[in-house]
């Protein structure tokens, strides 16, 4: 059983639905093919039928996904955004009886770097007098289970914002104190769950992407601007960030990767007048914990600048999803996020975070 898709028609409902940011027109563009290739393993003593729910990328102005290609012995398999994000999902189960449970797919993303801070676009940024958000953004100014608002967290965003009231300007003294005080830790299972009032109420400034800029994104919408996290995955070797470490943001050999353990959170703020704007203060720490750099040293701070304003091109996202409920609906309801992939036999859960004991290889190709 094999289905092909040509995305261009799939997708273009979701790009006149989504406020978008500014695309630079001056970078190189980029050419993945990404596939993954599933063969899930059954605990001993599991019974009933599987579940698998795959998140898939979203097209939008810096990011262009050209094709899908998937086949396997599933039962069923479809695409469906039918949740409350409209995180694109490809979703397949098999039945119980069934000896293997193999799902396959193939991916051609084209990607393009974010950098409107660095080509300049936001040097004169003013807040409108009148602001107003359409629905679509007003979401990410809400709570959910793991980000709250109130409380401590809204204490620590008015402290550090203190009197200013441009946006832009907010979450940059955001972003800095979250590189001045926050570490990564790489003990943390998966991407971390990303619970801001945990973290800042036991006062363990720890994590891994998702706790970080989880922080980012929850101290942001208590000082009143929209933010979301993205869940995804990198592709390759970074080549910008490559200049202060090669380790630390990816990697590929003759632009092969093996990703299993790529999946990675950015995130991003709203400004009224502009559009969405991206930021990734967990890769700071990420920096500095491989290259073993003081925050002050020359080149963490110039990972930090980098990274406030601009992303580049060797990751894909898929999702902004939080606290939500997969489709057709899990036992396990409602998911933190959705970064990995995530199934179910009989109901009970497989574990995502590792490739081998769930069943699956991610494999990535610079085109």
């Amino acid at each position: 059983m094999k289905k092909l898709f040509l995305i261009t028609a799939l997708f273009s409902s979701a790009i006149s639905a989504q406020a978008q940011s500014v695309p630079n027109p001056n970078t190189t563009t980029h050419s993945y093919e990404f596939t993954q290739n599933y063969d899930l393993v059954v605990p001993q003593g599991s019974t009933g039928e599987t579940n698998l729910w795959v998140p898939l990328p979203f097209n939008n102005d810096y990011q262009k996904v050209q094709s899908i290609e998937f086949d396997g012995n599933f039962k069923h398999a479809y695409i469906s955004e039918n949740n409350q994000y409209g995180a694109k999902t490809l979703y397949a189960n098999w039945d119980e009886k069934v000896e293997k449970r193999h799902l396959n797919i193939k991916l051609v993303v084209q990607t393009q770097d974010r950098e409107p801070m660095q080509q300049g676009l936001l040097k004169d940024y003013q807040t409108p007098e009148k602001i107003e958000y359409s629905v679509d953004v007003q979401q990410y100014l809400k709570p959910t289970q793991h980000i709250k608002t109130d409380g401590i967290v809204k204490q620590f965003a008015d402290r550090i914002v203190g009197s200013e009231t441009n946006p832009l300007k907010k979450a940059e003294l955001i972003h800095l104190w979250i590189v001045h005080n926050m570490e990564r830790d790489n003990s943390v299972l998966g991407c971390g769950d990303g619970d801001v009032e945990k973290i800042l109420t036991t006062g363990v400034l720890k994590g891994k992407c998702t706790d970080i800029n989880s922080v980012f994104v929850a101290l942001a919408r208590a000082a009143n601007i929209p933010a979301r996290e993205v869940f995804g995955i990198r592709l390759g070797q970074a080549v910008k960030m490559g200049e202060y470490s090669k380790s630390a943001f990816g990697g590929a050999k003759d632009k092969v990767a093996n990703e299993n353990g790529g999946q990675h959170c950015r995130a991003e703020f709203y400004l009224a007048g502009f559009g969405w704007v991206p930021v990734d203060s967990a890769d700071v720490a990420k920096y500095r914990l491989t290259e073993q750099k003081a925050v002050d040293d020359k080149d963490t701070q110039a990972v930090a600048k980098y990274l406030f304003g601009n992303w580049e091109a060797n990751w894909v996202g898929f999702n902004h999803a939080r606290d939500f409920n997969l489709y057709p609906m899990p036992e396990l309801a409602p998911i933190n996020n959705f970064g990995y992939p995530y199934a179910e036999i009989g109901g009970d859960p497989l574990n995502s975070y590792d490739a081998k004991e769930f069943g699956y290889e991610f494999i990535s190709k610079e085109l």
